[in-house]
């Protein structure tokens, strides 16, 4: 499984923002997908998780950011009223029955 993460760039406190992940090769084998990020200095955090129907979402995030999967290939998370706090470089992953793969990671910036 290849995973393409997309979307992040500079945004300003408030505004909103969508990140995109794509997933070639073995997706029929892909049990759950999600959104990991990694803020400077400071360990790489789970933000959101899919699994089938279940949704789960870091405290930090919940209620602002929306995790989707819009395909069985691909994996959405909607921002909206970003932090500062939330500036990190954004990974999705996907796991199957034996792995966890990963994608590049995007930057997402939010200042004003």
């Amino acid at each position: 499984v290849q995973l393409q993460a997309s979307g992040g760039g500079l945004v300003q406190p408030g505004e909103s923002l969508r990140l995109s992940c794509v997933a070639s090769g073995r997706v029929f084998a892909i049990n759950g997908m999600g959104w990991y990020r990694q803020a400077p200095g400071k360990e790489r955090e789970l933000v959101a998780l899919s699994t089938g129907s279940i949704r789960r979402y870091a405290d930090s995030v919940e209620g602002r950011f929306t995790i989707s999967r819009d395909s069985k290939n691909m994996l959405s998370l909607q921002m909206n009223s970003p932090e500062p706090e939330d500036t990190a470089v954004y990974y999705c992953y996907a796991v199957d029955s034996s792995q966890t793969y990963w994608g590049q990671g995007t930057l997402v910036t939010v200042s004003s």
